[in-house]
């Protein structure tokens, strides 16, 4: 077992928030980071039905994150804050020639500015700790796939966020990481494949619990080093 040192860390464990903590992915990573004994405030719609601390906001809308997250610094609740999981993320399906502006700026807002504010309204805490960002990306190596252009391009954004913030706050000490998963066996991805008119079989595809224990890994990293890019991918 690894026993953390970075500054902010130790016998306590930390402070994680964790987007799209409602299902899915998040909803597996809050358990398994409440099981390892970190203090866990979820960040999104209908927070309240978690046993975790919540923060109700909309994620379409990050021009309204500031507020909410700043009431809650101001009250001391995240100042303690060590890391940030967005784990958050809508899929339409559409091509170029059907997707309207307003399904743009939704998917835009939820899979990549939302993440982009929360992780700078949290740097504060995130730079006094030494702390650590997680974008959960999509599956690795994914590039154009006709008839899910803004689904791709958020993820591209998504990338590329992530690669410019961690050579933004290396200097501070901030570690940021972008996990691909593979197929995941979520409600979200047996939509997708069903509008796609693609099989999906949750038993060919990795468990959420599993993905989770992954994360939970990747922020137990010792103090020399560290995954600034995890793929992962469904066994044989």
């Amino acid at each position: 077992m690894i026993t953390l040192q970075r500054r902010g860390w130790g016998a306590a464990m930390g402070h994680v928030l964790v987007t799209g903590a409602t299902g899915g992915i998040g909803g597996a990573l809050v358990g398994a980071l409440v099981e390892a004994g970190h203090r866990v405030t979820a960040v999104g719609r209908d927070v309240g039905r978690l046993n975790v601390p919540g923060i109700e906001v909309d994620l379409t809308e990050p021009g309204t994150l500031a507020a909410s997250v700043g009431a809650l610094e101001d009250a001391r609740e995240l100042g303690d804050v060590q890391a940030l999981v967005h784990c958050a993320g809508i899929s339409p399906v559409a091509a170029v020639a059907d997707a309207d502006p307003e399904t743009w700026r939704r998917t835009l807002a939820v899979n990549v500015s939302s993440a982009a504010e929360l992780a700078r309204l949290t740097l504060p805490a995130l730079r006094r700790s030494h702390g650590h960002v997680i974008f959960v990306n999509a599956a690795p190596g994914m590039t154009g796939v006709a008839r899910w252009s803004v689904f791709i391009a958020s993820k591209a954004a998504l990338r590329e966020l992530a690669d410019s913030l961690r050579e933004e706050e290396a200097a501070h000490g901030v570690r940021v990481t972008t996990i691909y998963p593979g197929p995941t066996a979520t409600d979200l991805l047996g939509e997708v494949r069903s509008t796609f008119g693609r099989p999906y079989d949750p038993e060919l595809c990795i468990r959420p619990e599993t993905l989770a224990a992954m994360i939970v890994w990747v922020l137990s990293a010792p103090p020399d080093a560290y995954a600034c890019e995890l793929s992962v991918l469904p066994s044989p």
